[in-house]
């Protein structure tokens, strides 16, 4: 590809230097629920062979041959303890999930990922054939928040241990994994699928312990958490806290990524344009790296400002793949990387060097170009930008069920519509499952109870401002207080000390996610 095919078709294929950075969004986010990133994540993890496209037609042939032994009153398959008709119940009742409501007259099935061999023929982003592999951005975020590849291996397996069935989770996710497995043999194939090790993409050690705000690295911490705190609940408790974590987490680590891309963009264009640039790798690390961003704010509109960041990043991946292929163009390539503090230094110094074979290409005349061109996909009404906001709003909002009875199903949520119009804005509101899971890993390693100011410190990790003043007033407070969380004291912010949730020892997380 060259820097005219660039201009023809820009969002197609980036520069190879660019594609290979650890803080490029891959894989590109588009729709997904908290179940659809964790049924991927199990595909990802434990079934190599499984295919996000195969997921949809294997549901549709799981349900055609239950229905066909009801219809022909056949037994069930050898290992299954019940029969066709009690497992169509467990499938399309029990089991069963609320689709969306322009999903209402589509025949699919669709059941809560309790257990490994569910992923198999349910949680597809898409009905159809090209699904994005959710499960890989978790993947990533295992990478990047590790900081180094052997402790982001170790981390993976030990998710996998976790999301695995074995004697000590309850009797029935026991039950449910023996019979999936007797039902869609392929379920038995669950085995761990390592990282592969060209796609660990990890930050430099001196970036790693110097960056103040890494949502990927928070998350590795908390992920610890929640499977420390896998014994002292049901199966399905621990999967609804499991994807409460997933979806603000991934949420955040893709804002964050927006965010560190415009800064990029911003010390690349000061470089080109005569403006005040990062000399050295710690200049560069303070411009590239938020110290504390604010992406939402507890009870405030959250959309309009991830659309920002959205909008900010595409323009400046637009900016940087062309200005990448502007040096190839010119016959002085950047070989190095543009993972790091010190290669975008590097790769500032180096387009200082080039500034007049650029100008010469009218490389600022090909970015404005380009930009003009693609207006509608700047603004986030098609492509990249608009599947990235779909992201947003489905991983963090409450799931909106077309059935109305269901519309309690999803208890894990970030957002929530603030009226029951469907033109309601979207508000920052955490769910009952949110809360327990955000309250549990904010006093992981604490020993005990603590100021309620700990779960705003830790709602911050992920870019989620929350005044500690009005915590005790707002909804937030409220839902502690009936979950049992928090234990009123004169003596604490607010008044209000946060008490651990689960009766577990809340020990160290160890050495390597500190």
């Amino acid at each position: 590809m060259s820097l005219e095919d660039f201009k023809q078709t820009p969002w197609s294929k980036s520069h190879p230097s660019y594609q290979r950075s650890a803080l490029a969004i891959s894989p590109a986010p588009e729709y997904a629920s908290s179940e659809v990133l964790l049924a991927s994540l199990y595909r990802t993890i434990g079934f190599a062979s499984a295919s996000e496209g195969s997921v949809p037609q294997a549901g549709r042939d799981l349900d055609k041959r239950i229905q066909k032994l009801r219809e022909k009153r056949q037994p069930p398959p050898t290992g299954a303890v019940v029969g066709v008709e009690a497992w169509n119940t467990v499938l399309h009742g029990i089991l069963e999930s609320p689709k969306l409501p322009n999903q209402s007259s589509k025949r699919f099935l669709q059941v809560t990922p309790i257990v490994p061999g569910a992923a198999l023929f349910s949680g597809s982003a898409r009905l159809s054939s090209n699904s994005w592999p959710a499960g890989s951005l978790i993947r990533r975020m295992v990478c990047l928040g590790s900081k180094d590849r052997e402790s982001a291996q170790r981390l993976w397996q030990s998710l996998f241990a976790a999301l695995s069935v074995d004697d000590e989770d309850d009797v029935f996710a026991r039950w449910l994994d023996q019979e999936t497995s007797a039902w869609n043999p392929g379920a038995s194939n669950w085995a761990l699928s390592p990282i592969p090790e060209d796609e660990i993409a990890t930050l430099e050690r001196s970036d790693f312990q110097g960056i103040p705000f890494l949502p990927a690295r928070r998350f590795t911490k908390d992920l610890q958490a929640i499977m420390q705190a896998k014994g002292s609940m049901t199966r399905r408790q621990w999967t609804s806290l499991l994807e409460a974590l997933l979806r603000l987490a991934a949420a955040s680590h893709v804002t964050w990524l927006c965010d560190v891309h415009s800064r990029t963009w911003g010390c690349l264009w000061a470089a080109l344009t005569d403006g005040i640039a990062p000399s050295n790798e710690l200049d560069a690390r303070r411009a590239l790296f938020p110290e504390a961003p604010q992406y939402m704010t507890y009870g405030g509109k959250a959309l309009q400002g991830i659309k920002d960041k959205v909008s900010s990043y595409l323009n400046a991946r637009l900016g940087i793949n062309a200005l990448l292929w502007s040096l190839d163009q010119i016959g002085a390539p950047y070989t190095g990387n543009l993972s790091s503090s010190a290669g975008i230094a590097a790769l500032c110094q180096h387009i200082r060097q080039h500034k007049a074979e650029l100008a010469r290409l009218g490389t600022l005349e090909t970015i404005a170009d380009v930009r003009g061109q693609e207006g509608r996909a700047l603004l986030c009404k098609k492509g990249i930008g608009s599947n990235l906001l779909e992201f947003a709003r489905h991983v963090l909002g409450q799931r909106q069920a077309a059935v109305p009875l269901l519309r309690g199903y999803d208890q894990g949520y970030i957002l929530k519509k603030k009226g029951s119009s469907p033109s309601s804005p979207w508000i920052v509101s955490l769910g009952p499952v949110a809360v327990l899971a955000l309250v549990h890993c904010a006093l992981a390693g604490m020993g005990g109870p603590r100021s309620v100011q700990r779960l705003g410190q830790h709602l911050e990790a992920y870019g989620m401002a929350v005044d500690k003043h009005d915590i005790g007033r707002n909804d937030l407070g409220h839902q502690l207080r009936m979950l049992g969380l928090v234990l009123d004291s004169p003596d604490a912010e607010s008044g209000m000390l946060l008490l651990p949730p689960f009766p577990i020892n809340q020990a160290s997380q160890g050495p390597e996610h500190e």
